[in-house]
């Protein structure tokens, strides 16, 4: 299987459990890999046919700004829902991590894997 990713995307959203969470936006840095034949796009250097990047950008930055969940897991579970559903895509594994979450750690999340192989 081909596999297309995005590494490192950071986007802004309302996330956290907490009270002083709720009235703020925090950064969510993102990494996908996404089950993708690039056959077809690169016998052709075709677009149309590829998994564009700044779509898929795109998208996931408007999903996160309208994106008010309390859960790293809920946001993750239905981003992925978002992408599979919008693009077609019928693999994929999405991490989020939420920098800055735990004073002792560079980050928390979950990872998560959806779909058929």
């Amino acid at each position: 299987m081909d596999k297309v990713f995005i590494e490192g995307l950071e986007v802004d959203t309302l996330i956290g459990a907490y009270d002083w969470e709720r009235n703020i936006r925090q950064c969510l840095r993102l990494d996908l890999t996404f089950g993708w034949d690039i056959s077809a796009p690169a016998a052709e250097d075709d677009l149309s046919k590829a998994l564009d990047y700044a779509k898929v950008a795109a998208s996931i930055d408007a999903f996160a700004q309208a994106a008010r969940f309390e859960l790293v897991e809920t946001f993750a579970e239905r981003l992925a829902a978002a992408l599979m559903s919008e693009f077609g895509i019928a693999w994929l594994r999405l991490k989020v991590t939420k920098p800055g979450a735990n004073p002792a750690a560079s980050g928390v999340g979950v990872e998560i894997e959806r779909g058929c192989r």
